[in-house]
This record gives C-alpha cells, sequence and structure tokens, in this order.
C-alpha cells in the first residue's frame, strides 16, 4: 500500500502527463510540420539501418563495403531519375527530356528496362 503523500505525487504526475499529452494534441499543427521530417528519418534508420549503424569495430570503409559488395565484373548500374511533366511522371535512366522537371527519386527502384 502506498502512503499518502506517494498517491498525491503520482497523481500530479499522471495529472501532468496527461496535461502535456493534450497541449502537444491541442498545438500539433504548429509543432509537427517541423518535426515530421526528423521523425520520418529517425523512422527510417529505425527500421532499416544502414552500415553507418554497426558498432565501430565492425564499419567497414565506405570503398571496401562498395567493393565488397559489388563485384569487380559487373557493370555500374545507371541512377535512376525521376522526370515529372503536366502531372506526369516517368522513371528513366537517361536525362529528363527537355520541359520535364527532374525530382529526387524517394525511395527504392526495383527495375529499370534494358537501355536499348
Amino acid at each position: 500500500m502506498r502512503s499518502t503523500r506517494e498517491r498525491t505525487l503520482w497523481s500530479i504526475l499522471a495529472a501532468l502527463l496527461l496535461a502535456a499529452a493534450a497541449a502537444a494534441w491541442w498545438t500539433a499543427d504548429q509543432w509537427l510540420p517541423h518535426a515530421g521530417p526528423w521523425t520520418e528519418q529517425a523512422w527510417k534508420k529505425i527500421t532499416r539501418p544502414g552500415p553507418d549503424t554497426l558498432p565501430p569495430g565492425k564499419q567497414q570503409p565506405a570503398a571496401q563495403a562498395r567493393s565488397a559488395n559489388s563485384g569487380a565484373s559487373e557493370p555500374v548500374a545507371p541512377q535512376p531519375r525521376k522526370c515529372v511533366k503536366d502531372g506526369r511522371t516517368t522513371y528513366t535512366d537517361q536525362p529528363c527530356p527537355k520541359g520535364t522537371q527532374e525530382l529526387p527519386v524517394d525511395g527504392a527502384v526495383t527495375s529499370l528496362p534494358r537501355a536499348q
């Protein structure tokens, strides 16, 4: 059984936590646009950790990691590009045609058609 003083302290703490949650919800439209990109980046790092998240003794230098991941006989894959014109999006590995806007590719492109 908790003492009266301890119960009062826990009740005050719970009330403060509830008030803070209500204030955060009430003012979310002010701070969420600023915190959104940071939380998205943190979520990606948590769910898809990269080689930079390894312990210091297990990390490989960048050049060594690239050479270990790709064989010497494999050609280097071209970087995908996202071209937008009049609301229509086209993905290609060539430079975007004139009159289109090149945007960064967000996410991963799993396949590209072979160059002809």
